[in-house]
């Protein structure tokens, strides 16, 4: 599988039981749904996919799931969110004996590391890879930050192939092209700079609401490669109520009741998560059947 990744990635979310097991029928599903509407790689055990909630074990079931539906049709990356460094070159190997395609690799949780500790759990990481990564870089959440300076210094481990930039500054992706050009396929991971991301030059979209609307999503990106900006930008603005629900802490709960809304999902999370009550519940519900209300018509994709 090609490590020039480009295209809609779906940060998938992890389906549960009502008893906290893990649901592989539904994943097999939602993962089949997602390829069929045309999206370009999967990417499991992220964020969105609760991998602070999953075992170790668990997370290679949901990986090896994957591996199973996608059958070769699209990259599976398989995101790695560990406490230290040495976890995480072990969590790559054992993905690796899974399938894994390549890998989503974040900091080292929980410790907030300096720059010359983040360059070192990188290039150790890198190193230690039998397949590509995409570094996940997300300052926002995990108070780590990767700047286009430290790109720079990674710029020459080959193994680390392209960027989540999830800064919530989309000045980086000019700034990270002209410090180091093409040397890594830039991706955009926050939902609702999606669109001007991809404007700027990015070539990828890791995305979350594609989880409960991935034709709508898969359209934005795919008139945006073919310039058609303007056709773009209305379905953006119909998405974009839809994606602010992603620039949350409980993205995981809005994304999965969005989910359950649009009938191609369940809302179950694990503890300490819990589905969403009051007010939280009822702006996500408000949110999601007024887009279903109005839902684009799509077949402005047929004609050129």
């Amino acid at each position: 599988m090609s490590d020039r990744w480009t295209g809609v990635f779906p940060a998938v979310t992890t389906k549960f039981r009502e008893d906290y097991s893990l649901d592989f029928s539904e994943m097999e599903r939602h993962f089949e749904a997602q390829i069929a509407a045309g999206v370009h790689g999967i990417v499991v055990t992220g964020t969105l996919g609760e991998n602070a909630s999953l075992s170790s074990s668990e997370k290679q079931d949901v990986l090896k799931t994957a591996v199973s539906v996608g059958s070769g049709r699209v990259p599976i990356l398989a995101g790695i969110a560990e406490n230290t460094t040495d976890l995480a070159c072990r969590a790559l190997d054992e993905g690796v004996r899974n399938g894994a395609d390549g890998f989503m690799v974040l900091p080292a949780m929980l410790y907030a590391a300096d720059p010359r500790e983040t360059l070192h759990h990188f290039r150790t990481v890198a190193r230690a890879s039998e397949r590509p990564i995409m570094l996940y870089n997300n300052p926002v959440a995990y108070r780590v930050d990767v700047t286009p300076e430290m790109l720079t210094e990674l710029a020459n481990e080959p193994n680390l192939v392209a960027i989540k930039e999830s800064s919530d500054d989309v000045r980086r992706i000019s700034d990270i092209r002209n410090l180091v050009g093409e040397r890594y396929q830039i991706f955009t991971g926050v939902d609702n700079l999606a669109l001007e991301s991809l404007m700027l030059g990015a070539v990828g979209w890791v995305a979350g609401l594609v989880c409960a609307f991935p034709e709508e999503t898969v359209a934005i990106y795919e008139l945006a490669r073919a310039g058609r900006y303007h056709e773009a930008l209305e379905i953006y603005r119909w998405f974009m109520p839809m994606l602010h629900l992603d620039v949350s802490t409980k993205l995981v709960q809005n994304i999965k009741l969005a989910e359950a809304i649009a009938g191609v999902g369940t809302e179950t999370v694990r503890p300490p998560r819990l589905p969403l009550v009051g007010e939280e519940r009822a702006h996500v519900e408000r949110v999601v059947r007024r887009a279903l209300k109005h839902r684009p018509d799509l077949s402005i994709l047929e004609t050129a």
